[in-house]
Formats: structure tokens, sequence, C-alpha cells
């Protein structure tokens, strides 16, 4: 029976890597201006499509703000970096990341949450709490410049395509060492868990959020706001967290220290590289 096993996990590993090497190599891609190599194995249109429609939930189950003034400041901030990121690969002559979105805004009423986020697909929210942090025009821009960063590097297929080949991977290694890593979740210590947790999601995490601070720089830039804000707004963050954040390697994001030292130095660079571009038209 043993022998008979191990012919058959022999055979499984070389199917599984003959079949998940090609796929990994045709789905290889980089993220636009940092170049940093990325696996992408879901569709696009696939997650664009989810994000649409749980961007409708929300809209339909969460309190949405009437301040009619500061959403239409929302979409200004937003057509504005939605333009100068268009017009910016097509002056370069390459394909534009967000020729396939749908943009749409939302305030949710919400001044306990200091947030905002951007869905696959150009689906953006702002919590009414972050605009205390932001304060004006210009830090609403770099916040709302991050948040389409993610979105335009495609951050949630690349997460969404690591997670695969990380849960698969992980079966293929409990098939291999004969049930091992499932006799040890039930005997509660998941160590797949927390190696994926503490040793890969939260330092990748880390690297897409430094990822879209750095492209949100330049997206406000090009869009023509004063990315010097962006480091009032962590200050005013740090400040407002009272010195509760989690050590870093806990967190998926880089401290607010962190983000300060990194967004100091990018700034006169980006100001320089990427100033204000004309538009489409």
């Amino acid at each position: 029976m043993s022998k008979i096993n191990n012919i058959n996990r022999r055979k499984f590993l070389e199917i599984f890597t003959g079949c998940s090497c090609g796929l990994a190599v045709s789905s290889c891609s980089t993220a636009p201006i940092t170049d940093r190599k990325q696996l992408k194995l879901i569709p696009e249109y696939q997650l664009n499509a989810q994000a649409a429609q749980i961007y409708e939930n929300v809209k339909s189950k969460t309190k949405l703000s009437d301040d009619e003034k500061q959403l239409t400041e929302i979409k200004d901030i937003g057509f504005r970096i939605e333009e100068a990121v268009s017009a910016y690969f097509y002056s370069k002559d390459l394909r534009d990341p967000t020729s396939n979105f749908q943009w749409e805004y939302i305030l949710i009423d919400n001044d306990k949450i200091k947030n905002a986020w951007c869905m696959p697909g150009g689906k953006i929210a702002v919590y009414t709490g972050i605009l205390e942090i932001t304060k004006n025009k210009d830090g609403l821009a770099a916040v709302m410049g991050h948040e389409i960063a993610h979105a335009v590097a495609k951050h949630s297929i690349e997460r969404a395509s690591r997670a695969l080949v990380f849960n698969v991977g992980t079966a293929l290694a409990d098939i291999l060492t004969g049930g091992a890593i499932s006799n040890s979740r039930r005997t509660g210590v998941d160590v797949p868990g927390m190696l994926r947790h503490f040793g890969i999601d939260n330092p990748f995490g880390r690297k897409q959020e430094t990822e879209a601070d750095y492209l949100g720089l330049i997206f406000a830039s090009l869009a023509g706001f004063d990315i010097r804000e962006s480091v009032k707004i962590w200050e005013r963050m740090k400040v407002s967290k009272k010195g509760k954040e989690p050590p870093e390697w806990m967190s998926t994001h880089p401290s607010s220290t962190k983000r300060i030292q990194s967004l100091t130095a990018w700034i006169p660079e980006i100001i320089i590289e990427y100033p204000p571009i004309k538009k489409l038209s």
C-alpha cells in the first residue's frame, strides 16, 4: 500500500509541478511604473465583476452621507486622478490599466472609521471619519491616490493568485506528508496558517501598501495636487492612533513612522519626475 501511495504522490507531484510552472510562467507580469514582478492567475474581469456586486451590496446596506458638497469634491478629485492616470500611460504609449474600469464613488457616513478603499474596477468608498485626517483637498487626493493605486497595480488579483498557489501548495504538502498538516490543525496548532499570516501575508501586504504609497504620490502629483500634504496626513494619523499601533511584523501595513520616512524621501523626486500632466483632450 505504501509503495502505491508513494507512486501516486510522485505522479501527482510531476503533474502538479508541470501544470503550475506553465501557468505561472504564462501569468507573470509587472506592476505599472515600479516594474515589480507579479503573479496573476485570476482573470481581472472575474474580480471586477465580483467587486461590482459587493459594491452594490455596500451601497444598499451602509449608511451613505447626504453631504453632496463633500461627495462632489471626492468625485472631482477622483476624476482628476482618473484622467491623469490615463493620460500618463497614453503619453508613454503603454496600455492603460484602468481602460476597463467603471469608476464610481460613495461617501459612507461613519465618523469612527478613518479609512477609504478602492475595489478592483474602480469602485471607491471614502468614510467621513478620514476627513478629519485629510483636512483639505490635497490631503484627500493623497489618500484617494493611494487607494486608486491598489486597483491600478491589480493588487487584489495578485493577492488572490498568491492565495490560490499557497492553498494548492499546502494541499500538495499535506498529501506528500501523509496528512501531517491536517493532523496538526486538528490538534489546534495551525502551522501553515501561522506561516502564511506572519511569514507571507503580512510582509507581502506591507510591500503592496508601500507600492501603493509610492504610486499614489505619483498619481496625485500627475493630477496636480500638492503631494507634500501626504506627510502631514500620516503625522495626524499617528497622533490619532495614540501609540496603539501593533508591531510592524504583526501588521499588513507599514508603521506610520515608516510611512512618513518613505514619503518624505520620495516626494522631491516625484515632484520633479512626475509633474502635472496635460489631459488627453
